[in-house]
């Protein structure tokens, strides 16, 4: 298969890419830099140079495509404007995307997180949030799933709030690189709020999944640990980092406070049973241990 990837030399591109290639398929990665191309080339893909903002090169990558599978996002925190504008370019762009495959019958895999449901795990039957801080996002995937009515066999893959590889991604990640910066490895509240996870590797073999066979208008969890206490990962964190582990105001996390401070454990019980998936690479707490001081 010829597949077209936004976002495809980030953490989850990066492993996406690598699986595709490993199955076989042809990869087309979208760049928007001379540095990314030569990564993208370097791997064994190919580059097509532009932005998630330039729509025309994402309906001529697309057009050109067996499937495509969007990832990239600006993941721009800095503000809640800033945040709003990369939701209005993802949305944008992935209308674009699906509006050259529709009729086709090819697949368009998008990326979502994975919902909260209030005293339990979510599963793949939870809707997405479509108001509050990231319902732009979930109001774009559900019109790509939508998608499935026009001809095009569009799927979710929902990744939890921690991808990570080595120790870094993910909302962890941003732990780590706040406890560096302020010399405390904080966690909001009490930090009995849970955050799911998963390793790039392991999510990478869901998105071929899903492009290979999820049948049209359907969503699945990347979630490989269900939920761990944030102040666990933060105590892994404050001992690689030879820091203090301590509560923090929620605000102390600008943009992301309430997301932060927000229980939101995720089951992928659905996803392993129907697709096969079976994660296998190091938990988030095992791979912490990555973490260099």
């Amino acid at each position: 298969m010829r597949v077209f990837i936004t976002g495809g030399t980030g953490l989850i591109g990066t492993a996406v890419v690598a699986e595709l290639l490993t199955a076989g398929h042809s990869v087309t990665v979208l760049t928007r830099s001379d540095a990314s191309a030569a990564r993208a080339r370097a791997a064994g893909a190919d580059a097509l140079p532009g932005g998630l903002a330039d729509l025309a090169v994402l309906r001529g990558g697309a057009e050109q495509a067996d499937g495509v599978i969007h990832l990239a996002f600006s993941n721009d925190f800095s503000s809640p404007e800033a945040w709003a504008r990369g939701i209005a370019e993802e949305s944008a762009a992935l209308e674009t995307l699906g509006e050259a495959l529709v009729g086709t019958g090819r697949p368009l895999v998008t990326v979502s997180g994975t919902p909260a449901a209030a005293g339990r795990a979510s599963t793949e039957d939870d809707p997405v949030p479509t108001d509050g801080p990231v319902g732009g996002r979930g109001r774009s995937v559900n019109r790509t799933l939508a998608l499935a009515e026009r001809g095009v066999r569009s799927s979710a893959v929902r990744m939890p709030r921690t991808v990570h590889h080595q120790g870094e991604g993910g909302f962890a990640g941003l732990l780590t690189g706040i406890a560096r910066r302020t010399g405390v490895s904080g966690y909001p509240g009490d930090g009995a709020q849970r955050w799911p996870a998963v390793h790039a590797r392991d999510a990478a073999t869901l998105f071929r999944l899903a492009l290979e066979e999820a049948p049209a208008g359907t969503a699945w969890h990347a979630v490989a640990d269900e939920g761990d206490a944030v102040r666990d990962i933060a105590a892994v964190i404050g001992r690689r980092l030879g820091l203090p582990v301590e509560s923090v105001p929620p605000e102390s996390f600008g943009a992301l406070a309430t997301i932060f401070a927000a229980d939101q454990p995720a089951s992928s019980a659905h996803t392993r049973a129907a697709l096969g998936w079976k994660p296998t690479h190091p938990s988030l707490l095992d791979d912490l241990e990555n973490i260099q001081p």
